[in-house]
């Protein structure tokens, strides 16, 4: 276990250094109406489509995120099993920078279904950095939910291939690990200290079809 966290830990590491500095200008790009994406994980590969229309504004902006290697090397940090996957943030510094424009709300114009993947938010233009795919049919009830005034979840794509991997990943932990998630924020190493079996988005990127 501990040569795990080594090498979580290292892979962590090794890719922030590669990461290009913050630029601005990324808020304003916008994204093809269709485009296609390979996740590279730790449990193997699975694809995502994502379409524009079904949330303009916040497609625009996983699309920049997508393109500018935010997620290369975060966690998939919260595995609620038969329910969803969720990633993203995972650095304070990093997350001040792209929420420094907030994204506008939209509504839910596509079911959260299997497979399909949304923000996650809790109130008001609070979509950012943090996703999560569908373990199961959650539709209606996260297309409806109001939380703090806002309601749903708007659907931005969907896996299209290697769900399989999806459902493989490591649920043992649950949503426990909001205990410490103020934590990984700050201290990813010292997060996956305590949570070492994590799997991790080694990075995405965009592919051709």
């Amino acid at each position: 276990m501990r040569y795990q966290i080594l090498v979580c830990a290292f892979l962590l590491l090794a890719t922030a250094c590669q990461r290009p500095p913050f630029r601005e200008k990324w808020l304003k790009e916008k994204a093809p109406e269709h485009f296609s994406v390979l996740f590279e994980t730790s449990r193997g590969n699975f694809e995502a489509d994502f379409t524009r229309q079904w949330s303009p504004l916040a497609v625009d902006r996983l699309y920049a995120q997508v393109k500018h290697r935010y997620y290369n090397h975060t966690l998939f940090y919260r595995i609620r099993p038969n329910y969803v996957a969720q990633f993203g943030g995972d650095d304070s510094l990093k997350q001040a920078k792209w929420n420094s424009v907030k994204i506008p709300d939209e509504p839910v114009l596509q079911p959260n279904q299997r497979g399909a993947i949304s923000f996650a938010r809790s109130g008001k233009e609070s979509r950012d950095n943090d996703l999560f795919i569908n373990l199961r049919n959650n539709s209606p009830r996260l297309d409806t939910l109001t939380v703090l005034g806002v309601k749903g979840y708007p659907v931005l794509g969907k896996v299209t291939s290697g769900m399989d991997v999806v459902d493989s990943l490591y649920a043992g932990y649950g949503d426990n690990v909001f205990a410490h998630y103020e934590l990984l924020l700050r201290n990813k190493q010292a997060f996956l200290e305590q949570y070492p079996r994590l799997d991790i988005i080694k990075r995405i990127r965009l592919i051709r079809k």
